[in-house]
């Protein structure tokens, strides 16, 4: 009797050892996950060469949507992002974004990344982290061909028009308090209101006006000021806490300058209107949180 009972035992603890040896395989299985043990972006890229990339539908030359297309310089700069993480531009999922839902969009994980003509700036660094900047544009004006509007300075008693929670409308508010302020959630909005004389200027970076001041049914009606009010780079938002994968980006951008694939994407977008490549300054690229 006592035979069998320690025969009873010393198979329960031959089977424990076997099941405890099982689960320490399955843990190492899922420790190894994307093969590097990777996490953040960069994980993602390599387990399931997919991303979800949250861009601007409505900006002509930088993002904008036709159809289930999308084109432009930020696009093209996105592609060069993904295929640095190893996922192919099939694996891209797009997700249209308004600068309002930036940053809730990649706190909530609704979005791996954004390239939305993003400014960087202090008060966004809080909640996000930014790779870049991968261009610095400059406030500006968009008025009408025959407008006296000359600059910022000459904004009183004028409506003007920016999106709301985007960087040009809080300097607005906050420089030019004389001037009253029209908020919509796109720019296209702002264009639209433009063309109808509902607002005397439209308000935000250089390059985003001048992609609407060329396009075709505006040709010769409206004029960039050419006053320049601010800097604005723009960066590509990710979580706050991903600092490897933000100083994987940064590498990525470096490399893209020396290669052409940066230059490449300026021509076949915004270079189409005449203007020359910019050069990618890699020395102010942003020290990642």
């Amino acid at each position: 009797m006592r035979m069998s009972r320690l025969t009873a035992i010393a198979a329960v603890a031959v089977l424990s050892l076997g099941v405890a040896a099982c689960g320490g395989d399955d843990g190492d299985d899922a420790g190894s996950g994307s093969g590097s043990g990777a996490s953040g972006i960069v994980g993602k890229a390599e387990k399931d060469k997919k991303l979800v990339i949250g861009v601007k539908a409505d900006q002509p030359g930088l993002g904008l949507q036709t159809g289930s297309a999308y084109e432009g310089f930020d696009i093209e700069i996105a592609k060069i992002i993904a295929k640095g993480l190893g996922v192919p531009e099939s694996g891209i999922e797009w997700k249209t974004t308004v600068s309002a839902n930036r940053e809730p969009f990649i706190q909530q994980g609704t979005v791996d990344l954004v390239v939305a003509t993003y400014t960087i700036n202090d008060e966004r660094k809080t909640k996000v982290n930014f790779a870049g900047p991968y261009y610095t544009a400059g406030q500006d004006l968009l008025v009408p061909t025959g407008s006296d509007i000359t600059g910022p300075e000459s904004l009183d008693g004028k409506k003007v028009c920016s999106v709301s929670g985007s960087t040009p409308a809080k300097r607005i508010q906050t420089d030019y308090p004389k001037a009253q302020l029209q908020q919509f959630d796109a720019y296209s909005k702002c264009i639209t209101a433009l063309a109808g004389n509902q607002v005397d200027a439209v308000t935000t970076d250089d390059i985003i006006l001048a992609g609407y001041a060329a396009q075709d049914q505006y040709a010769g009606k409206f004029k960039v000021v050419g006053k320049p009010f601010s800097t604005e780079p723009y960066g590509i938002g990710l979580k706050k806490d991903d600092s490897a994968g933000c100083k994987k980006i940064n590498e990525i951008l470096t490399a893209a300058g020396t290669d052409g694939s940066y230059k490449a994407a300026w021509d076949n977008t915004l270079g189409k209107s005449g203007t020359p490549a910019p050069t990618l300054d890699t020395s102010k690229l942003t020290n990642c949180g």
